[in-house]
């Protein structure tokens, strides 16, 4: 599958898990979870929801520019994704303090892939059409 499809499909399919994980947090675990641990994983679905889309802005700026940061940004907004977002699920819901350490790194992942997405728009030369 090319990198354009690739995050694409990566980014509608985690938009989707966003838009039920919202459901989920504000339907069914309000009840269940503290006020502070709601906030997190609210917090978590709305990064998810936020990098969903910047997977799909990758994918249409890797079929539109020449060079590689793009497709760096599209993996990098995957992997913050599953460390950012993943880490603060893992935590909001199983209490698991470890997996918050992994947090920081996500975020990280997340400002280079904006980054990234910056370099291609300043320094890549356009597709011809």
């Amino acid at each position: 599958m090319s990198a354009d499809r690739l995050f694409l499909f990566l980014g509608a399919l985690s938009a989707a898990i966003a838009v039920a994980a919202g459901a989920l947090g504000a339907h069914a675990l309000q009840s269940v979870l503290a006020p502070q641990q709601l906030a997190v994983f609210e917090t978590a679905v709305r990064y998810q929801m936020y990098h969903a889309l910047a997977m799909c802005a990758a994918a249409w700026t890797i079929g539109r520019f020449r060079g590689r940061a793009a497709t760096l940004a599209g993996a990098l907004f995957a992997l913050g994704t599953l460390l950012f977002s993943g880490g603060l699920y893992l935590h909001s819901l199983a209490g698991l303090r470890a997996a918050a350490m992994v947090v920081p790194v996500g975020g990280a992942a997340f400002i280079a892939g904006w980054l990234c997405l910056a370099w291609t728009a300043v320094v890549a030369a356009r597709h011809p059409h």
